[in-house]
């Protein structure tokens, strides 16, 4: 996965998939494009790139809550 692109890994989505994640805490949101599968730590559902986790504002904690939505 590249850190400077707007990407994130998921278990099953398809690659390609647009998605919506927005930072439960700050409210922040980034779009973000499925390429990578993972994460492969239990209850975890989204890796985001650093450029993504550093948009909506959760590169120090490395983990946060999160609300996500597929955009069509």
């Amino acid at each position: 996965m590249n850190p400077a692109t707007m990407t994130a890994a998921h278990k099953t989505l398809p690659f390609g998939t647009k998605v919506k994640v927005t930072n439960a805490r700050s409210g922040k949101s980034v779009v973000v494009r499925i390429n990578d599968r993972g994460p492969f730590i239990r209850g975890r559902v989204l890796d985001l790139s650093k450029a993504a986790a550093q948009n909506i504002g959760m590169v120090r904690s490395g983990h946060a809550k999160v609300c996500y939505e597929i955009i069509r």
